[in-house]
């Protein structure tokens, strides 16, 4: 039977051997719909005491409130592991001063609080995101990243680097300079849905050559 890729707009796209459905993994997008968090199509988180439908947002990005400044953006075919969490420009506090103190957020009388860090963050798409990664405000990562288990991520990430370590630091390039615009210019990704199932085979056995016969 060919391989199909799951329906993009099933909660929980994993079946285990026993027909069971795992609970524990979503694609985001069925469960995030919050106007400053955009997730593209078969992006998954994973989590062993997963939230309910409605509170994956804020799992993933506790201090990214609706009413934030700044996005947080993920790009389509993301792997999130458990306990991943995007600490996004909300969090921070201005420290220009002679404190840190957010005082506005507890003075009613006052003006509303000014957010002092409104920067967007940005996921690439196919980004594997390992156990217990935090990725802090800003920060841009690529397009095919691999970001360790437990990695601190503080600064902007290039495409296919593996990274791993607080605060993260390349490890290895997975590919090289030339295949990676090869890769992007592909982005199979976009691709439709039956056409990136005929791709399996060449993605997963590393063949650029195959993928670029497949393209559409």
């Amino acid at each position: 039977m060919p391989f199909v890729l799951p329906d993009a707009k099933r909660v929980h796209p994993v079946t285990l051997p026993d027909g069971l459905v795992h609970d524990g993994t979503v694609f985001l997008t069925t469960v995030i719909d919050q106007p400053n968090i955009e997730v593209g199509k078969f992006t998954y988180a994973s989590d062993f005491d997963p939230p309910p439908a409605d509170g994956w947002a804020a799992r993933l990005a506790p201090y990214h409130f609706p009413t934030s400044e700044g996005r947080l953006i993920i790009g389509k075919f993301c792997q999130i592991a458990h306990g991943v969490r995007f600490i996004t420009a909300a969090a921070n506090h201005a420290y220009a001063g002679l404190t840190s103190f957010p005082f506005g957020i507890f003075t009613l009388d006052q003006e509303p609080f000014t957010q002092p860090d409104s920067r967007d963050t940005r996921i690439g798409h196919d980004v594997w995101l390992g156990y217990g990664a935090i990725i802090c405000p800003g920060v841009s990562i690529g397009n095919g990243v691999i970001i360790g288990a437990g990695s601190v991520v503080r600064s902007d990430i290039p495409d296919y680097a593996i990274v791993a370590g607080n605060p993260a630091q390349v490890v290895k390039m997975r590919l090289s300079s030339a295949d990676i615009d090869r890769m992007n210019r592909l982005a199979w990704w976009s691709w439709p849905p039956n056409q990136i199932a005929r791709a399996r085979d060449a993605l997963e056995a590393g063949d650029l050559q195959g993928l670029e016969v497949l393209a559409p």
